[in-house]
């Protein structure tokens, strides 16, 4: 019998929303709370912190669904609105 052609349910991109949520997660947080950083990566940690959000977010449906990992998903989430709520307030400070 020769070899099945159809992927696997868990082969779609959807697997790797919640692991690319993380690292731009980890990415925003680290840009925005370690101060030898912030001024070099502060532009960068808005747009990680504000893609890890909707990345996360979508991963978090697709997890739900069978597809991906819950935790990875969750972790980039929350790790995303961390570093661009804090990037949002030292904008909000400075500009004061």
């Amino acid at each position: 019998m020769p070899e099945p052609t159809v992927p696997d349910p868990t082969d779609t991109p959807a697997v790797a929303l919640g692991p690319t949520a993380l690292v731009l997660g980890a990415i925003s947080v680290i840009g925005t709370w370690v101060p030898a950083l912030a001024f070099v990566t502060f532009p960068w940690a808005i747009i990680a912190g504000a893609l890890a959000v909707t990345l996360g977010t979508a991963g978090i449906h697709y997890a739900l669904h069978g597809t991906g990992r819950l935790w990875t998903a969750i972790a980039g989430t929350t790790l995303g609105i961390i570093g661009f709520v804090g990037t949002m307030t030292l904008i909000w400070a400075l500009s004061a």
